[in-house]
């Protein structure tokens, strides 16, 4: 788009806001105008996809607070119109040269002898405001310090990018893992369909490419926010899997091979060593979270489940054992407590 084309637009009244209007109230009067213009609301209307359009335009200038400073500051030094007069009648005060013509000549644009630019008449000379910009840039930079563009303004004068959306999603602890294609309702109102990759974690913000605002220089991305929902047995750490593993007494003391449940659904065994305490973590290599770069590992840790009903014989086997037990199992953890 031309630099003369950005300065005949105001986007403060595209997006009807003030001037001083916080970041807030960009972004809210934004997004309501998103919605109410959106081609999906009004298909077939050519009127309200221009609309939508200059709305994008305006929110990706305001929205940026540097490129909003230089568009201020550009339509002040124009007074928001895309002609001006400096010097001579009807000038600067006293007919000096003053004004533009000084600020044009530090970046080497006003032509040797004082040359006035006006709006026509005696002596003047009629110009457009693009080939001022051009003379300034050249491509190059904004002479407020602004990046690259054909006018010269911080890319005032390029194609802009569209902006960025942002969207919330909520996936089970399954999907999270396995990854999954879900529909978005995004912060404009716009539906959008994306792949989630496998293992996204909980309040993860994933970036997806392309899937933002339209704009002429390509479409804006997409800010997805996700909320992973717990598991009534899994954990996550990392891209390792957690389980709680119970086993009984006899099993924990003896020794024994169990099953333990996996995410894909069919079960692996596991070797209890004996003497195994509660606490202690069995590795299952491999049957973690798969990523792209990456396979985590299925972690089980033992509980040992103590019986809550016992016969006789039961308790008198219990008895046996309390009686052959080999000293305090406290005596080291009160030991460590006085050092």
């Amino acid at each position: 788009m031309a630099s003369q084309d950005w300065l005949e637009k105001d986007f403060y009244a595209i997006l009807g806001v003030s001037q001083d209007a916080s970041d807030a109230e960009i972004k809210k009067a934004y997004r309501k105008l998103a919605r109410t213009w959106h081609p999906d609301q009004n298909p077939g209307d050519v009127a309200a996809e221009q609309k939508f359009k200059d709305i994008g335009e305006a929110n990706s200038v305001l929205s940026d607070a540097e490129r909003r400073k230089e568009y201020d500051q550009l339509r002040q030094m124009v007074g928001g119109g895309a002609r001006f007069t400096a010097g001579g009648p009807g000038g600067m005060p006293g007919g000096g040269a003053g004004g533009f013509e000084d600020l044009f000549s530090q970046f080497g644009g006003a032509r040797s002898g004082g040359a006035r630019y006006s709006t026509g008449g005696a002596g003047g000379q009629q110009i457009n405001l693009d080939d001022i910009l051009g003379r300034f840039g050249g491509g190059g930079g904004s002479p407020f310090g602004g990046g690259t563009g054909s006018g010269g303004y911080g890319g005032f004068g390029a194609p802009s990018r569209g902006a960025d959306l942002e969207a919330r999603t909520t996936l089970s602890f399954r999907s999270a893992a396995e990854g999954q294609t879900v529909s978005l309702q995004a912060a404009d109102g716009t539906t959008i369909k994306t792949r989630i990759p496998a293992g996204v974690k909980d309040g993860q913000t994933i970036r997806v490419r392309g899937k933002g605002q339209p704009g002429e220089a390509g479409a804006g991305d997409l800010l997805l926010r996700v909320t992973v929902e717990p598991h009534p047995v899994f954990g996550r750490d990392g891209n390792n899997l957690t389980v709680e593993l119970p086993v009984t007494f006899a099993e924990a003391a003896l020794g024994a091979t169990v099953s333990v449940p996996t995410l894909e659904g069919a079960p692996v065994k596991v070797k209890v060593a004996a003497g195994t305490p509660s606490g202690r973590k069995l590795r299952v290599k491999g049957r973690g979270v798969k990523t792209s770069s990456a396979t985590g590992d299925l972690i089980a840790t033992v509980s040992v489940v103590v019986p809550t009903t016992l016969t006789d014989e039961t308790r008198s086997a219990i008895e046996t054992l309390a009686a052959d037990a080999e000293g305090d199992p406290r005596a080291e953890l009160f030991a460590k407590a006085r050092g």
